[in-house]
């Protein structure tokens, strides 16, 4: 899991992810260490990754070029996602102006987790980025405007790539001002995991 963080408000919505992508090998054990440091915080820079995946025994491949969000018919998307015995786990969230939904996809399996028509962040990805991502809003964000929020997004973005190896410096960040209904782009992803 990375970051990604979202705005909705009536006047536009905005949707920023890093780019970071880590695959690890090795025993169970030791990649269940590095995770939790990684995850907690205590990893804090690729220097110090690389440092403790080599001291654990274990392998690991660093991309920072995974595009996390996107623009679909107008309705913007970002996910994060996690592996596990080669289980892949999505959380997916979908935005359009004034309007968001979460959804939870594993295998052939879609749950909408939640759904909003309210002026709100949103924020997906391990539990110290979403820290890092709620304080940075709770510091900087002073109901403005949709350009506000992109300097919000922006601020939590960078304090979350200085404080933890799991996220990228850099992200995709993207705008639209459609008020577009969520339910044909969260039923066509539906169906999608059905025929899986």
């Amino acid at each position: 899991m990375s970051l990604v963080i979202a705005y909705t408000g009536s006047r536009g919505a905005i949707i920023a992810g890093d780019m970071r992508e880590i695959r690890i090998g090795g025993e169970d054990a030791a990649i269940s260490t590095l995770e939790e440091e990684l995850y907690s915080g205590k990893i804090r820079n690729d220097d110090q990754l690389r440092r403790r995946a080599d001291e654990l025994g274990v392998t690991i491949l660093v991309r920072d070029d995974k595009e996390k969000v996107r623009e679909r018919d107008g309705i913007l998307t970002g996910e994060v996602t996690e592996s596990e015995r080669g289980l892949l786990r999505i959380r997916r969230l979908y935005v359009s102006a004034g309007h968001y939904a979460i959804a939870d996809i594993e295998g052939s399996r879609f749950e909408l987790k939640g759904r909003g028509d309210t002026s709100t962040f949103v924020v997906l990805g391990n539990e110290l980025t979403k820290q890092i991502a709620f304080a940075a809003i709770r510091q900087y964000w002073k109901n403005g405007t949709p350009e506000d929020a992109v300097r919000v997004i922006v601020r939590a973005m960078e304090e979350a790539a200085a404080r933890t190896a799991s996220v990228s410096g850099r992200y995709l960040l993207l705008q639209t001002r459609n008020t577009l209904a969520l339910d044909v782009a969260i039923e066509e992803d539906r169906l999608a995991c059905e025929i899986v």
